[in-house]
């Protein structure tokens, strides 16, 4: 990809060396030898959204309120839980001390008797909100903690979780049956992370059979109607939390080589359609408030209007991995 289309120099001239870093590497495809991502790469446990995910960390690894008062490592969005997942996505180095040490909280609640004791099992599904697990799991196999006893519990327990249709799902009616999309592409992110850390074959099938859930939807439909599933799914944000959207979808089948498949090209035209005449992405949908604001916090501001450098640099490594621009 070239340097001079323009989204690719917006990228490059952030202030963020995150940004910076992902475009060289990940776009520009410049190896981690070369001298400029050298120079974004020794910066970014400086970046202001790095730091401010760090914000009141306490000695436990967890993270505290102004008052000190603890914070459930779920806490949105406040929580480890939530701050790894974007810490990670960052390119933050793997066993960078800060996150694993947030990793404890995360993983003893995770694990715990407590939680584990209240999981139930209706009509012989699990009824799980197994994105806990699955943004879980791929933090720790991002951060080079792939092999803890811990991470192949939780991979273990993501496997024989998953339902029939290939997905998973924390909905309590007896009757539900199908699948949904906000509990199943977590999962499966996780689970291609922890493939791609380990090489085992044990969790082969399990991707295979989620990714056939979201290519047989065409990533926004119904299987059985054609009639796009919620208008929300087309509607981009930064950053996904739990919530599905489309590039989110395209950013993990990304990860596993299937943006080629036919069944994506619908989801990539709209992508490709969102873009505007800057070359940049927008957010139009957004799951936060900025540090000081209301309910749903984010530590981070991560920009609500204008081109989101997130959401850009996402939609141009998706349309790259299909085929879709020029290398």
């Amino acid at each position: 990809m070239d340097r001079q289309v323009p989204a690719v120099t917006w990228l490059l001239s952030s202030e963020h060396a995150t940004v910076r870093y992902l475009t060289l590497t990940q776009l520009l495809d410049l190896p981690e030898g070369d001298p400029e991502v050298q120079a974004s790469r020794t910066e970014i446990l400086a970046d202001p959204w790095i730091e401010a995910l760090y914000s009141g960390q306490g000695s436990d690894g967890g993270f505290t309120q102004p008052d000190g008062s603890s914070i459930h490592a779920y806490s949105k969005w406040t929580g480890a839980h939530w701050r790894l997942v974007s810490l990670v996505e960052l390119g933050i180095p793997a066993g960078e001390p800060r996150a694993v040490a947030a990793l404890e909280p995360e993983l003893d609640w995770l694990t715990g008797k407590t939680h584990r004791s209240r999981i139930p099992v209706i009509n012989g599904r699990t009824r799980r909100c197994t994105s806990q697990e699955g943004n879980a799991v791929a933090a720790c196999c991002r951060l080079g903690l792939a092999g803890d006893p811990r991470v192949r519990f939780l991979v273990e327990s993501l496997v024989s979780w998953q339902w029939p249709d290939g997905g998973w799902n924390c909905d309590k009616r007896p009757q539900a049956n199908h699948s949904s999309f906000h509990e199943s592409l977590i999962p499966l992110w996780g689970l291609i992370e922890y493939h791609h850390a380990t090489g085992s074959p044990d969790v082969v099938n399990t991707i295979e059979r989620a990714t056939d859930f979201f290519l047989k939807h065409r990533l926004f439909r119904s299987e059985r109607s054609g009639e796009m599933i919620h208008p929300e799914m087309i509607e981009l944000h930064y950053p996904p939390y739990w919530h599905y959207d489309i590039l989110q979808a395209l950013l993990v089948l990304s990860r596993i080589g299937l943006l080629k498949d036919e069944r994506c090209s619908e989801a990539l035209d709209i992508l490709q359609a969102k873009r505007h005449p800057d070359g940049t992405w927008r957010a139009s949908r957004h799951y936060w408030h900025p540090p000081g604001g209301s309910l749903y916090q984010d530590p981070v501001d991560w920009g609500r209007r204008g081109p989101n450098l997130m959401i850009t640099l996402n939609a141009l490594r998706v349309l790259k991995s299909a085929g879709r621009i020029k290398i």
